[in-house]
């Protein structure tokens, strides 16, 4: 089974980030998770939780914290460029980048890879396989939009993590799943276990 490469920077939301990788496994998907160097330290200050960095231990932690067992799982410290998805000759579904960072974004759309998350995203772009980057920063300014421009035209799709209110969410999971499923529909991934608008109740 070909996997989705799921990437989180040191954006602040990394909850959307975690809520899809628990719905990717409990969808049965496939998953080879990034994260960088600044999504740990994102982690210890807003949420007070530290994620161990050693790949197996990691996969041990999120498959703990979700209380699931589907699913495949692959972690990867963030220099690690021998990884094999570092390599247009391993096949994936897509990557996803949720939340992504203004300086990450940057540096995917001028092609300069100093981790693995960008690496892999120059594969994806070079190989023209689906590239979604969930952009966390507002207001945005011109360097910003022009970033986003310029991946735009390289073939990523940019999908902000922006929630809707037509759907009369009552928490902040509500917004959280409204968000993921649209980055997944993006990708063409039918999520089950997650709850979906189906029209107005009026």
């Amino acid at each position: 089974m070909n996997s989705i490469v799921i990437a989180i920077t040191g954006a602040s939301a990394m909850q959307i980030g975690e809520r899809s990788i628990q719905l990717l496994l409990e969808n049965n998907q496939s998953v080879d998770l990034i994260l960088s160097k600044g999504a740990y330290e994102v982690a210890k200050s807003e949420r007070n939780i530290n994620i161990p960095v050693e790949p197996k231990a990691q996969a041990d932690y999120w498959r703990n914290l979700f209380g699931v067992t589907s699913g495949n799982l692959k972690c990867y410290r963030w220099n690690d460029h021998a990884a094999s998805i570092a390599s247009g000759s391993h096949k994936t579904k897509g990557m996803v980048i949720v939340p992504c960072s203004m300086g990450t974004l940057g540096r995917i759309a001028s092609g300069f890879s100093l981790d693995l998350i960008e690496r892999c995203a120059d594969v994806h772009l070079k190989e023209n396989r689906p590239l979604i980057i969930s952009p966390r920063e507002s207001p945005l300014n011109l360097i910003h939009i022009e970033n986003i421009k310029r991946l735009a035209t390289a073939g990523a799709l940019i999908v902000p993590p922006i929630p809707a209110w037509y759907t009369n969410p009552k928490t902040l999971d509500d917004l959280i799943d409204f968000i993921v499923v649209r980055l997944f529909d993006s990708l063409g991934e039918d999520l089950k276990h997650i709850k979906r608008w189906s029209g107005s109740n009026k």
